[in-house]
C-alpha cells in the first residue's frame, strides 16, 4: 500500500547542453561545497558541468535555474502524453531551447548503469528515498546528494536549497523559493475559503474500506498545506508522532477520529461514483466531511494529481488549478 501510495505522487547525455548560459553564472568561488544529508555529507570540489538527477522532481531544480541536466528520472505517473516528461518540465525545456535529457526509467529502482552512462559530475537526489546501498553505488559514479532526514519527506524549499547549492546556484535557489512563496500565497489569498480548514490528504482503497489510509505530516503533500498555516487534523498530528513514514492507515472502526476534518483530498478515476461509494459505507459515512461530500478527487495519473506534490516547476503550472479544486469542493 505504501508503495502504491508513493506512485500516486515517484544512452549517453553527450548531446545535451551541459550548462545553459544562466547556469554558467555559478561562480567557481562557491566551491568546494559540503552538503549534509541522511548518510553523512558530500563535498563537491569544483563546479559541476554535467548534472544528473534521480528520483521524483530533482531534475526540476537545475532546469528552473537554467541548467539542462544530462539525465533525470523518467516521469511514470501524471505524464499527459506518455513521453516521460511532465508538462511543466516540457514548458521549461522549450523555454531554455534545450533537448530532453536522458531519461532514467526507475520503475524497478534506480538504473545505475544508465546514470553512469551520462558521465555526471554530480547526482542530485535531495527529494528521494535512496537506500544506503543506493547512495553508496551512486557515490561511486559521482558525488551524490541524498535526502536530509526522512525518505520522501523533503519539502520543495529544502529540495531547491540543497540541489541548487550543489551546483553552485544557492543564491539563485533562494530567489526561486521566494518567487514560489509569492505565487503560492497569492493563490491562497484568491481561494481564501481554504484558510483555517483542516485538510486530510488520503488514499482510500476502493476495494477495501476497512482501513482509512492517509499521508502523514512527513509527506510533502500535507506538509505543504501545513506550511501555509492550514491546521493538520488531529488524527494526522497523533499518527505522525508515532512514525517516520510518509503514509499510514487506521481502522475504519475509528471513523470518529476524523470528525474534525473539513476536507478529504484523495485520488480516483471517477469523482461522482467514488463519493457515492464512500457515502454509502456504513462506517465512512459517519465522518462529517464525507457525509457532506467535502471530498476533492484528483483524477489518477493526471498532471494535476502529480502537481499536488509541489516542486520547483509544478507550483507555477498548477497551484491555481489545485486550490481551485479544493475550494470548489468546500463550496
Amino acid at each position: 500500500m505504501a508503495a502504491a501510495a508513493l506512485l500516486l505522487t515517484g544512452c549517453s547525455g553527450a548531446s545535451n547542453a551541459d550548462m545553459s548560459d544562466a547556469g554558467k553564472s555559478a561562480s567557481d568561488a562557491a566551491f568546494p561545497v559540503t552538503i549534509k544529508h541522511v548518510y553523512g555529507s558530500t563535498t563537491i570540489e569544483k563546479k559541476p558541468e554535467r548534472v544528473a538527477t534521480v528520483a521524483w522532481s530533482n531534475g526540476e531544480v537545475p532546469l528552473a535555474l537554467g541548467v539542462d541536466p544530462v539525465g533525470m528520472a523518467k516521469a511514470t505517473w501524471g505524464d499527459d502524453d506518455k513521453d516521460g516528461v511532465l508538462p511543466w518540465v516540457e514548458d521549461q525545456l522549450k523555454s531554455l531551447d534545450a533537448k530532453t535529457p536522458t531519461l532514467f526509467d526507475e520503475t524497478d529502482g534506480i538504473d545505475f548503469e544508465a546514470v553512469a552512462d551520462t558521465h555526471p559530475d554530480v547526482i542530485l537526489a535531495a527529494y528521494s528515498g535512496l537506500t544506503k546501498s543506493d547512495y553508496e553505488t551512486l557515490s561511486k559514479i559521482a558525488p551524490t546528494i541524498a535526502y536530509p532526514k526522512v525518505a520522501w519527506g523533503t519539502s520543495y524549499e529544502e529540495t531547491i536549497r540543497m540541489d541548487s547549492k550543489a551546483i553552485g546556484l544557492g543564491d539563485q535557489g533562494e530567489k526561486l523559493i521566494a518567487k514560489l512563496h509569492s505565487e503560492v500565497n497569492a493563490a491562497l489569498d484568491k481561494y481564501s475559503v481554504l484558510k483555517g480548514k483542516k485538510i486530510l490528504f488520503s488514499y482510500i482503497d476502493p476495494n477495501d474500506h476497512s482501513k482509512i489510509g492517509f499521508y502523514t505530516s512527513h509527506d510533502t503533500r500535507p506538509g505543504f498545506l501545513e506550511s501555509l498555516g492550514l491546521p493538520a487534523p488531529d488524527v494526522v498530528k497523533q499518527e505522525s508522532k508515532k512514525t517516520d513514514e510518509f503514509y499510514t492507515t487506521v481502522s475504519a472502526e475509528q471513523a470518529d477520529r476524523f470528525d474534525d476534518v473539513d476536507l478529504f483530498v484523495t485520488y480516483g478515476d471517477n469523482a461522482k461514483s467514488m463519493i457515492k461509494d464512500l457515502q454509502s459505507d456504513p462506517l465512512l459515512s459517519k465522518i462529517p466531511a464525507i457525509a457532506e461530500g467535502h471530498i476533492a478527487v484528483l483524477k489518477n495519473d493526471t498532471p494535476l494529481a502529480a502537481s499536488a506534490n509541489p516542486s520547483a516547476l509544478s507550483i507555477g503550472w498548477g497551484i491555481d488549478k489545485y486550490f481551485a479544486l479544493l475550494a470548489k469542493t468546500l463550496g
